[in-house]
């Protein structure tokens, strides 16, 4: 052992920086998947899943940077390499029984005891080799795995009939994504057999994983006004009582310049007080990413770091993207009056400012709908959380004696939360009433209790004027020594 006498150093490898971890954004992201490379291929559709790390989502649902065909990847990618937040919730469509493609035969080559069949989305369990004619048997003669590129890749086995084979011929079947379609994200109820996919497994959320769905995504398609509206319509009435936010995106197959975004906007009825509209898309590198992928991100990350609170606004953060784009790759460069035109028009785009910030506060319901709850990002999603903070903290409540210290506690407690956010400086107010007004005694016999809440949370100073004035008595005293 070496005899050690100085100042020593010693390097090691770097270690992952844990996500920030927060529930009020929750994304809820249903789009398409590689489920292919996933653990287990056939238990991976319409399922709602969670995760909280990269490789935990990989696990799932597999990965692929191929963000066009596998939609649900550009959140994985935006959640935890390029903002680096958790959890979320993923829900794949893409179904390896029923969005699938025989694939041509494939001969290759074996090189140390190993061939790679470069065809994507291949399913290992359907995959046929062939050796000298012969047919090898999975697990005895072979065993796959896939490389990093998600290629197949058969390693022969030594004792096995193919050892000495130069070459094989191999049949498979992959996934085809292209077969996916809007009524499959969209979802249904299966009358007969009681299932339910794409969308409408967002109610399946809170029952599964005791939270509340906080924003609802699926970048890659609501650009589809039938996808768009649909998801829309889910943010309210969740589980019958909850309500939360979507991200939608803006058509750049369509909408190529930003004078096109209003036109298109009201044309397909994008309108909707729950919906941040975004134009257009995104890049970092060499990936382009749908915006509301790492908008989602973003604004999941902006609430884990503020206390799991959703009183900031998205807008005017740096989001870690190198450019902006159309659905072609062609380059978008906006100045501030451009995208603040786009902000005047209920959309939310991204400015390069000493970095590349997002840049908007205004949902898809302005300007046609100027209420402050509604209008504003921030607003509209404080009072969503709140709604849902509340029935989940008083939902013990329900079915108790409704006596007068039932009512002082529901009152006592929600102030005291109010006045602690206030404290804080996450709202400029929040309290409670029980009126006798609107508790008439007809209500009380059939045990309806109603509160009536007033919340304040502030609305972003969006427009900030310093009016300069030239002041001629200051330069007079100035060259006459002040007198």
């Amino acid at each position: 052992m070496a005899y050690n006498h100085g100042v020593r150093v010693k390097e090691q490898a770097t270690s992952l920086v844990a996500p920030v971890t927060g529930t009020a954004g929750l994304q809820v992201i249903i789009g398409t998947a590689p489920v292919n490379l996933a653990a287990d291929p056939y238990k991976a559709t319409n399922v709602p899943m969670i995760a909280y790390s990269f490789s935990e989502a990989v696990e799932q649902v597999g990965y692929s940077d191929d963000f066009k065909n596998y939609t649900l990847c550009q959140s994985m990618d935006a959640c935890f390499r390029v903002l680096n937040v958790a959890p979320i919730i993923l829900i794949n469509v893409l179904d390896p029984k029923k969005h699938k493609k025989a694939n041509e035969e494939q001969t290759v080559n074996v090189e140390k005891m190993q061939a790679t069949v470069k065809v994507a989305g291949i399913l290992a369990d359907t995959v046929e080799v062939k050796a000298n004619e012969a047919t090898l048997t999975a697990g005895t003669d072979y065993i796959t795995t896939f490389d990093d590129d998600g290629y197949l890749v058969i390693t022969l086995t030594a004792g096995g009939k193919g050892a000495s084979a130069k070459t094989l011929t191999v049949n498979s079947t992959s996934i085809d994504p292209t077969a996916v379609t809007e009524s499959d994200i969209i979802g249904g109820y299966n009358a007969s057999t009681g299932a339910e996919t794409g969308m409408e497994l967002i109610r399946h959320i809170y029952p599964k994983f005791s939270m509340t769905p906080g924003l609802l995504l699926a970048p890659g398609w609501t650009q589809k006004p039938n996808v768009g509206i649909a998801l829309a319509a889910k943010c309210e009435e969740i589980n019958g009582v909850f309500t939360c936010e979507c991200i939608l995106d803006i058509d750049t197959a369509e909408a190529t310049k930003y004078t096109d975004c209003n036109d298109w906007k009201n044309k397909n009825g994008y309108t909707n007080k729950h919906a941040a509209l975004l134009w257009p898309q995104v890049k970092v590198g060499t990936k382009q990413y749908a915006y509301s992928a790492i908008f989602g991100a973003l604004t999941a990350y902006t609430d884990a770091s503020n206390d799991d609170v959703p009183n900031l606004s998205p807008s005017n953060k740096l989001i870690g993207i190198t450019g902006l784009c159309l659905e072609d790759g062609t380059e978008v460069t906006l100045d501030q009056p451009q995208a603040n035109l786009l902000n005047g028009q209920g959309i939310i785009t991204a400015i390069n400012d000493s970095g590349w910030k997002s840049w908007g506060n205004n949902t898809a319901c302005y300007p046609a709908n100027t209420d402050p709850k509604d209008r504003w990002f921030c607003c509209r999603r404080f009072f969503s959380w709140w709604g849902n903070s509340f029935i989940l903290t008083y939902k013990q409540k329900v079915d108790e004696p409704g006596n007068y210290r039932l009512i002082e506690s529901i009152v006592d407690s929600e102030n005291i939360r109010g006045n602690s956010y206030v404290s804080q400086g996450k709202c400029a107010g929040a309290r409670i009433e029980f009126s006798e007004d609107e508790n008439p005694v007809t209500d009380i016999l059939n045990g309806k209790i109603q509160f009536h809440q007033y919340l304040a949370p502030y609305v972003p100073a969006e427009d900030i004027l310093n009016i300069l004035e030239f002041d001629p008595d200051m330069l007079s005293a100035a060259l006459n020594g002040g007198e």
